[in-house]
């Protein structure tokens, strides 16, 4: 008799924890999609929007400077503020373009 009740007592315990298992399994999930996807999404459109960079598109810093790019190089990017003052920045400092 008592062996019957510690058996019970086992099959309800594991079930009890594949059920906690499931539940971590669908917390890291939720995770995932709501955190880690997203950010690794915008870190590739960044990376995109900083290769395609080319003279003459209007620009935003990470500070705020509207520009025109002037030059782009490997790492870095002149800007042209307004007539003629020209600011040499890092590529990863262009916040985004602006359509225009």
């Amino acid at each position: 008799m008592n062996f019957s009740l510690l058996a019970q007592a086992g099959a309800g315990g594991s079930q009890g924890m594949i059920y906690q298992v499931i539940m971590w399994v669908g917390i890291i999930g939720v995770f995932y999609f709501f955190m880690i996807r997203p950010q690794q999404k915008k870190q590739k459109e960044q990376k995109a929007l900083l290769t395609n960079l080319k003279k003459g598109d209007q620009v935003v810093t990470i500070g705020g400077i509207h520009a025109r790019i002037y030059t782009v190089e490997e790492s870095t990017v002149t800007l042209e503020l307004d007539k003629g003052v020209k600011l040499t920045v890092e590529k990863s400092a262009i916040s985004r373009t602006i359509a225009g």
